[in-house]
């Protein structure tokens, strides 16, 4: 069986990012050595949490996940409504168009839902 799930943030909210990277990290370990496709997909006020000061928050767990082979995506339209700059993020995200359309694109090619 191969598991896929995205993992979807949308508020600017330190518990529930955190909640988020538990998910993946309890997914990753109990699923070791299994087909697993994992993203972390982070839109509206939520992506404030993967840029500037914030960021070093997490930067552990987020370096973790990332080196795990989760794919960690971001919106572009929220990026750009909350004004924040590219070379700010977390590096290594991967900047999508839109994230609703990525959620829809996701969950049609068989992607489960996770809402911490």
């Amino acid at each position: 069986m191969r598991y896929k799930a995205v993992i979807h943030i949308d508020l600017e909210d330190e518990l529930i990012f955190n909640l988020g990277l538990s998910n993946i990290t309890n997914t990753l370990e109990a699923l070791e050595g299994k087909e697993l496709e994992l993203i972390l997909l982070v839109t509206g006020p939520g992506v404030a949490l993967l840029a500037g000061d914030q960021m070093y928050i997490f930067m552990e767990k987020l370096r973790q996940i990332k080196a795990a082979g989760v794919r960690i995506q971001i919106c572009d339209r929220a990026l750009k409504l909350f004004d924040i700059p590219e070379e700010e993020l977390f590096e290594g995200c991967e900047i999508i168009p839109a994230g609703v359309v990525g959620l829809i694109e996701l969950q049609a090619d068989g992607f489960a839902y996770i809402k911490p």
